[in-house]
């Protein structure tokens, strides 16, 4: 940055202000302790520059303050870039915020990669890299210049391995961006300054600082961070993590009712000419799988085991884990309700005119209730302990009651619209153990393994394939 003063004698005077080793390669004369100028030797470069690296080092952004004394009028409209005097060379300490070193911590748990790309110097930039965490020891750091010159095949061999880059121009920014997602990365981006929103536009998440970021950085910008704080992205990351996972558990959920129940109506009246499951009843399936259901699994709060999985989900909405899963409910589900369709009146010892009213009644009671239960499944895909957390979300607790509620209400009370009788105690609590006994077959189906054992596949970049599920760690 230049001013340009005038001065008491008529003269100008230019006043310069930048980056140190740009500002220094400016200058010819130095003033000395006394303030006189001098000439800039050799041996004074050496001497300032040690001092640079020092301050840097100790992770200060480093400036350089210089003047010109320029003679006529007729140079005020140029600002010369060459011939200044050296006045001093300061550093700035810019203090980490706190929590920003636990957050990449976190951050990297969770296979997330942080990368610096910044103007400053570049002892400064891996000073500060490392008191971040950023920089590890097998991690690269390097200068933009440096950066430009490499090729296209040269940058897929580094770039998996740069952590820092230092004195860079917006379009390095932007170019590494476009290589991160030319190799398949989901790549995230923050800024807040002008010369950011090419790169915050490229990226897959553009994230710019509410506070200090300017208007254009913001309309480029998918996410606005309003606190400036680093860690509010973990609290993006979690976010988008659980509302991943949560379409996952739903799909999975919605997918065993649908099966089970178009297999037992399709093969019931094809058999035996007639459909256990009513148009109301499958309705009121319907109903508290599809709204119910997707209200329970889908307002799942985050947790912080979402951020220690060292993958990117977000690829596919399914996968072998889930399929496992759906499959197996399905098998113990319909095995159930076959036996009861094709078998049941011997089975509850079913006898009288209202037999076959009773038997489609407990058979419609205990598909809900194997619902129930595998809604309660649902909740971890590749976890056995379903249960932790469970109150933490009161909007399930409260669909898991209410559901239970309509089901007794249906079942009791709406027999001439439901198509059912009531049943007696007895009946009610044999479909409640019926329909738990899914918690017990889901918790043995994940000690099946489906996922590949093989070792991951590297690709000549250095890049491992990216996961298809969250389960994937």
């Amino acid at each position: 940055m230049s001013v340009l003063v005038s001065l008491s004698n008529g003269g100008i005077r230019a006043f310069c202000k930048g980056a140190s080793e740009i500002i220094l390669q400016m200058c010819d004369k130095v003033i000395d302790s006394e303030g006189n100028e001098i000439p800039l030797s050799e041996k004074h470069i050496k001497a300032i520059l040690d001092v640079i690296n020092l301050f840097a080092s100790d992770a200060l952004r480093t400036l350089c303050l210089a003047y010109k004394d320029m003679g006529e009028a007729s140079e005020r409209d140029e600002i010369p870039t060459d011939g200044y005097t050296l006045i001093a060379v300061f550093g700035i300490k810019d203090p980490v915020r706190p929590g920003v070193r636990e957050a990449v911590q976190i951050c990297m748990a969770a296979g997330i990669t942080v990368r610096m790309v910044t103007g400053d110097n570049i002892y400064t930039a891996k000073a500060i890299a490392k008191e971040c965490g950023i920089l590890t020891d097998d991690g690269l750091a390097m200068e933009g210049p440096e950066f430009r010159s490499k090729s296209p095949g040269e940058m897929k061999e580094f770039i998996p391995k740069l952590q820092v880059l230092a004195r860079s121009l917006p379009l390095d920014k932007h170019t590494l961006v476009t290589n991160l997602r030319n190799m398949g990365e989901v790549v995230a981006v923050t800024g807040d300054g002008t010369n950011d929103a090419p790169a915050l536009h490229e990226a897959d998440i553009g994230l710019a600082m509410g506070i200090a970021g300017t208007e254009v950085a913001k309309e480029n910008a998918d996410v606005i961070v309003l606190d400036d704080n680093f860690t509010t992205i973990i609290n993006v990351a979690k976010w988008g993590r659980a509302v991943y996972i949560n379409i996952q558990k739903f799909v999975q959920f919605q997918l065993t009712v649908n099966v089970v129940a178009l297999m037992v109506n399709f093969v019931s009246a094809c058999i035996t000419g007639d459909a256990p499951l009513t148009a109301v009843q499958l309705l009121w399936v319907n109903m508290i799988m599809d709204t119910l259901g997707a209200l329970a699994l889908a307002t799942e709060p985050p947790n912080d085991e979402m951020m220690k999985k060292t993958n990117r989900p977000w690829r596919k909405t399914s996968s072998k884990t889930m399929w496992r899963n759906i499959i197996g409910q399905s098998i113990y589900q319909l095995v159930i309700l076959g036996a009861l369709i094709f078998a049941g009146k011997s089975i509850l010892h079913l006898n009288g005119t209202d037999a076959d009213a009773t038997l489609n009644t407990f058979i419609f009671n205990t598909f809900v209730f194997c619902q129930i239960f595998n809604e309660i499944n649902s909740r971890e895909i590749d976890k056995i302990n379903i249960f932790r957390g469970i109150f933490r979300s009161w909007i399930f607790s409260v669909v898991l009651i209410s559901t239970v509620v309509f089901q007794i209400i249906i079942v009791q009370f709406l027999g001439a619209f439901a198509s059912t009788v009531p049943l007696s105690w007895q009946f009610w609590l044999l479909s409640v153990l019926v329909g738990s006994v899914s918690l017990v077959v889901g918790a043995l189906l994940k000690f099946i393994p489906v996922e590949s054992l093989k070792s991951p596949t590297h690709k000549h970049n250095g890049y491992q394939l990216i996961p298809s599920a969250p389960e994937e760690a």
